[in-house]
């Protein structure tokens, strides 16, 4: 049985990282103005075997390929999903395609969550706009495996409602006695009765203990902001784990655009332990 996925009888073997694979879209959701919300499925046999917080390189031929993080759990089987925001050509184009069309993927690539560092401990993730993609990898891993984790905190932030990511799943949120869930929203609208402020606002909200594991993953501004917050309430630099999919291209560690000093973010990361990168220029 896989440490991290529970899964059986699959195949674990090294596949060849530099070999796209045929992916069948079977949905396409428009889940904000600028954000697609893909399910797929592998087309051409064995589905992947991923753990939450690794990424895939999401390609068509003629434009190019992206990084892009898992935004389901392994413990989903037989399909996985993604969201690209359109911001250039690639991602573009990956936005035009329909269910039933075609892409391709190489991976998983780089390194997850730590699962056995996450076992049995409180955990607490801040999510910040399109971070919830990345997470949601680990939010639904632990709602599947709910006994193997004690206290579990999700707080969210977005710049206004019509921004806000995977609207069913935070409904489910709302009312689940599985997580503790916090929102909020830079600037509300008419309509918008929760909390209005950046995400550090939700902090003297929810009772977080030092003995909490956090994962952060947003935009680089909120990194510091919020790490100042457990700084004070006492959670150590080491528990500390950071996603830095954004600073992501080639996935294998060849193209240098990743490297930090020392780090390769694709090959050392996405994720990594804040205690190993604090001192490092520029890694937030």
């Amino acid at each position: 049985m896989c440490d991290n996925c529970g899964c059986s009888g699959h195949s674990h073997e090294k596949e060849n990282i530099f070999l796209p694979r045929e992916a069948k879209i079977i949905r396409a959701h428009q889940a904000t103005s600028s954000e697609i919300h893909f399910t797929l499925e592998m087309a051409d046999g064995p589905q992947l075997i991923f753990e939450p917080g690794q990424i895939l390189e999401v390609s068509l031929f003629g434009y190019g390929e992206i990084p892009i993080g898992f935004a389901s759990s392994p413990t989903r089987t037989n399909t996985f999903d993604i969201v690209i925001r359109t911001v250039g050509r690639v991602s573009s184009a990956v936005n035009r395609l329909k269910k039933g069309d075609s892409l391709f993927v190489r991976g998983p690539l780089g390194n997850g969550f730590d699962l056995n560092k996450l076992r049995n401990q409180n955990i607490l993730i801040v999510a910040g706009g399109i971070g919830l993609c990345p997470t949601r990898s680990l939010v639904q891993y632990i709602m599947d495996r709910r006994d193997e984790f004690k206290k579990f905190t999700l707080f969210y932030g977005s710049k206004d409602p019509s921004q806000l990511l995977f609207k069913d799943d935070l409904a489910n949120f709302r009312k689940s006695k599985d997580v503790e869930y916090f929102e909020t929203v830079d600037k509300g609208d008419s309509g918008w009765k929760g909390n209005v402020g950046v995400i550090t606002t939700l902090f003297p909200k929810a009772d977080i203990t030092p003995d909490t594991k956090v994962i952060i993953c947003g935009p680089p501004v909120m990194f510091r902001f919020v790490i100042a917050e457990l700084d004070k309430i006492g959670v150590p630099r080491k528990d500390i784990f950071v996603d830095l999919e954004r600073r992501m291209k080639c996935g294998v560690g060849k193209c240098g655009h990743c490297q930090i000093n020392d780090k390769y973010v694709c090959v050392d990361g996405p994720v990594f332990s804040y205690a190993d990168i604090e001192n490092l220029e520029e890694a937030l």
